[in-house]
């Protein structure tokens, strides 16, 4: 473990827990150039809007778990059309056929841990591996489990400085940024979906909870 970049990372958090998200992606980019990534969910374009105002190299990484729906292909498309960002399509190894040979059909049904583990956690594992920092646009606001999510950490499995610079954003600051800068988003979040993960798992109206209907998982394990 890097103590003297994990030290760095407390210190920001502390630093800069009552900043603006631009200043903070902002120190991000400052600090780490290139050796820090972005991960999209392509629900919206609002990091990668702040990103592309900072800073034109640094990577975006999307996670294509071979599950996602038409729609939020599409919006990865069109994110990387308007952006010309570095943009990494991180896979699974096996693809979804190859999965259900291997493990059997509908894994997500019987163990949707194991699922998103092949199909998400591992692939971004292996994605961020050349970098010493990542940020990602999760919210407090977006579940209990967040309620206290830091502006920057240490995420200690991977050794790496973890980066939240919308992290006390509400809906409604999400709202007004799109709003104003025509961020790009995904349709189905005008079509009653909450939150957007798999096409097998998620259905409307549930809130985070709605990315896997039927247990009580509310996270893939990536943060």
């Amino acid at each position: 473990m890097d103590t003297a970049l994990k030290a760095r990372a407390l210190h920001a958090g502390d630093e800069l827990a009552g900043a603006p998200a631009e200043e903070i992606l902002g120190w991000a980019v400052e600090w780490f150039g290139t050796g820090l990534a972005v991960a999209a969910s392509m629900a919206e374009a609002v990091l990668v809007d702040m990103l592309s105002r900072i800073r034109s190299d640094v990577p975006v990484i999307f996670i294509d778990t071979g599950y996602h729906f038409a729609e939020t292909i599409g919006t990865r498309d069109a994110v990387r059309h308007r952006y010309g960002l570095p943009l990494i399509s991180a896979a699974p190894q096996l693809t979804v056929a190859g999965q259900d040979a291997v493990y059997g059909p509908r894994l997500f049904e019987r163990d949707p841990d194991q699922c998103c583990r092949m199909r998400k956690v591992v692939p971004l594992d292996r994605a961020l591996a050349p970098y010493q920092a990542w940020a990602a646009g999760s919210r407090r606001a977006e579940s209990a489990s967040r309620g206290n999510l830091p502006v920057v950490g240490w995420d200690e499995r991977r050794g790496k400085v973890k980066i939240h610079p919308l992290a006390a954003w509400t809906d409604e600051d999400v709202e007004r940024y799109v709003r104003e800068h025509g961020i790009i988003v995904n349709p189905l979040l005008s079509d009653g979906y909450d939150s957007v993960g798999c096409w097998p798992c998620t259905q409307r109206g549930q809130g985070r909870a709605g990315r896997w209907v039927g247990s009580t998982k509310t996270e893939c394990g990536i943060h």
